[in-house]
């Protein structure tokens, strides 16, 4: 990856989001999920349900990955970023990235205690492009 805007350019594009979080016995668990709300830096911002296992998981163990893909006709991309996954509950957060159309999924609005808020930061990353693998650090893009 040569750039961080490079990054975030190319998943912007994308429509679906992977996140991966670790369960009581150490096994990684994988799902879609819509693509992330907000990208401030090294962080990406999903909404999801207070109550769902996954937010359960990452409340026990904050190890994530994030995994953005493009297959296009002759042509297959992919960034996967590894981390830390923060559920955050509080009204700043929650209010930052509500849209109108959530009261579908939270019925008390941007106040539902079942509405949270997924953090990732993302520490390093590998990007594979063209029959190629690269590894990096989020810290080294430019």
């Amino acid at each position: 990856m040569k750039t961080r805007e490079q990054m975030i350019e190319f998943i912007q594009k994308q429509k679906v989001a992977f996140i991966a979080s670790v369960d009581e016995n150490g096994f990684p668990n994988m799902k879609a999920m819509f693509m992330p709300r907000k990208i401030d830096g090294n962080c990406f911002y999903f909404t999801t349900n207070t109550s769902s296992m996954r937010s359960q998981q990452y409340m026990k163990n904050s190890k994530a990955s994030i995994y953005f893909y493009n297959k296009g006709r002759f042509r297959y991309e992919g960034i996967m970023l590894t981390g830390t996954m923060e559920v955050l509950q509080d009204d700043v957060a929650k209010k930052d990235i509500w849209r109108t159309g959530d009261t579908m999924f939270y019925k008390q609005g941007v106040t539902d205690p079942d509405y949270c808020v997924l953090k990732f930061t993302a520490i390093k990353g590998r990007h594979y492009c063209d029959l190629k693998t690269e590894s990096f650090q989020m810290e080294d893009l430019e």
